[in-house]
């Protein structure tokens, strides 16, 4: 019953299409089977507080312009879950909501990890009017849901600097490379206090954090991490430069 917490890098929209983080989630997929479902804190939804979505039928949001007509036109028709809706509220405060949905942060990943859309799926918004601390703090709130069989997951990616991203790719930065490899270690040692205050982790780590909206997904699953939860790291590489890929998995 018990479920692992996931935090995926999830990278650029085009990774729905396929490619080898595709495979590694797929993969997961396959190994973690099928939970009752998913609550998924993704980079791409912030608010002036805090929000879940409650709806049955949750939209496939695009939202990002100026990619091929194929990934526009794709859709992840997972089904919500009122009911674990109401059980996040009831952990955390947070508003139901219908106005929104399911964004690529959450769609581009679970389209390979669960394909058949099959395990219903509620994204809790970051609240922008918490501090580092105070996000960790609620993500404890969630953790029950682990033991009611509901993984829950993180999407954004621990480098995130889109204005040096070398878009014909190449060997990552070096500040990119020490600020991931950090933030592996804060996990494997249990070091959640490194993680919360993130700017003092690894020199030059502004460069690796310009915006903090990709890092905040996983201190909601460094919070999840309990006695005897071993940590795993997949698709452990940094795209064009200064894009993380990596991503952890708790128990």
């Amino acid at each position: 019953m018990r479920q692992p917490a996931i935090f995926f890098g999830h990278g650029s929209p085009m990774n729905a299409l396929g490619g080898p983080y595709a495979d590694a989630w797929r993969a997961l997929g396959e190994a973690v089977g099928k939970p009752k479902g998913v609550v998924m804190i993704s980079a791409h939804w912030e608010t002036g507080g805090l929000g879940v979505t409650a709806q049955a039928k949750p939209e496939t949001i695009h939202d990002f312009g100026g990619f091929p007509a194929e990934l526009h036109a794709m859709q992840y028709p997972a089904p919500g879950s009122p009911s674990l809706a109401a059980r996040v509220s009831e952990l955390t405060g947070a508003i139901q909501t219908d106005q929104w949905g399911l964004d690529h942060g959450t769609w581009s990943v679970l389209a390979h990890v669960w394909p058949e859309a099959d395990v219903p799926v509620v994204q809790l918004s970051l609240n922008r009017r918490l501090s580092t601390r105070e996000h960790f703090e609620l993500a404890k709130r969630l953790a029950p849901l682990r033991d009611e069989g509901i993984v829950i997951a993180g999407s954004g990616d621990f480098v995130h600097n889109l204005r040096t991203w070398k878009r014909s790719g190449g060997e990552p930065y070096e500040w990119a490379s020490h600020f991931n490899e950090a933030v592996k270690a804060a996990f494997v040692r249990g070091d959640h206090d490194a993680l919360i205050d993130w700017v003092n982790l690894a020199e030059d780590a502004q460069l690796s954090v310009p915006t903090d909206e990709h890092y905040l997904p996983l201190l909601y699953i460094a919070a999840q991490r309990g006695p005897g939860d071993d940590v795993s790291f997949f698709n452990d590489v940094i795209e064009g430069g200064s894009i993380s890929m990596t991503g952890v998995r708790i128990g």
